[in-house]
């Protein structure tokens, strides 16, 4: 009989144990629009800009925008760095919520990316430190202060030329991103979230380009405990403006 209580007990345990440790996951499909500009400065020196509109797709709903403006500097051939400011205005995370506000966010960023070409496949492993002021917000209002966290981000991509021809051409990218989060907001959350993508790139010429790609985040929720899954199609302009 001791035997048989145990196993109740240790069953009984095991319950509550699997019900603390529950998680909400949240699936959502997204469309991601994007304009991408490159303004050379000199023959090391860049001006990249980008803004970026992202949707909910069922139902159809603003989930935010970003416009994002950095420099970049050429060091030598296999490293690149770079720097910059980010704009988010986040109007909600659940399309089936409509708040009356959105929340803004602003943005340090810097990184270092290194460059291998390998058998035809252009490697970049890119090491990115971001500074995150969110402000802060009830359910009702926004609030008079904000929230700080640090945000490292560490990606691997391989891109490939698929098809070429003069100034034409048809490339491949693959990606893989970690997203971790350091902060006093954010211990329950250390991980933020993991970014797999795949696109094809057409080059109309050397400064247009259209890109096409499926983007999959798997990402972890303030409280700790839920998940975000989503699907995201995502359209890139890329423009670059030649002034040599």
């Amino acid at each position: 009989m001791k035997i048989y209580k145990l196993i109740i007990i240790l069953g009984f345990t095991g319950s509550i144990l699997s019900a603390q440790n529950l998680k909400k996951t949240d699936q959502q499909t997204l469309t991601w629009i994007r304009y991408y500009n490159i303004l050379p400065l000199t023959e090391k020196w860049a001006l990249h800009s980008e803004f970026d509109n992202r949707s909910f797709v069922n139902p159809i709903h603003q989930n935010l925008f970003v416009i994002r403006l950095q420099g970049r500097y050429r060091a030598a051939k296999t490293i690149d760095l770079g720097g910059g400011f980010a704009y988010f205005n986040v109007n909600t995370q659940d399309p089936n919520a409509d708040p009356d506000f959105s929340i803004p966010e602003y943005r340090i960023q810097q990184d270092i990316t290194f460059i291998n070409d390998i058998a035809k496949i252009t490697f970049h492993n890119r090491f990115q430190l971001e500074e995150r002021f969110i402000q802060k917000a009830t359910r009702t209002e926004l609030l008079d202060n904000f929230s700080f966290a640090y945000r490292f981000r560490y990606r691997l991509q391989s891109t490939f030329d698929l098809w070429k021809k003069e100034k034409q051409s048809l490339k491949g990218t693959i990606s893989d991103e970690i997203l971790l989060n350091y902060g006093k907001d954010n211990k329950r959350n250390t991980f933020d979230q993991n970014r797999l993508y795949a696109a094809l790139r057409y080059h109309i010429n050397s400064n247009i380009g259209l890109e096409l790609g499926y983007l999959k985040s798997f990402q972890r929720r303030a409280s700790g405990v839920d998940f975000y899954d989503r699907d995201i199609i995502r359209f890139t302009f890329y423009h670059k403006i030649d002034r040599f």
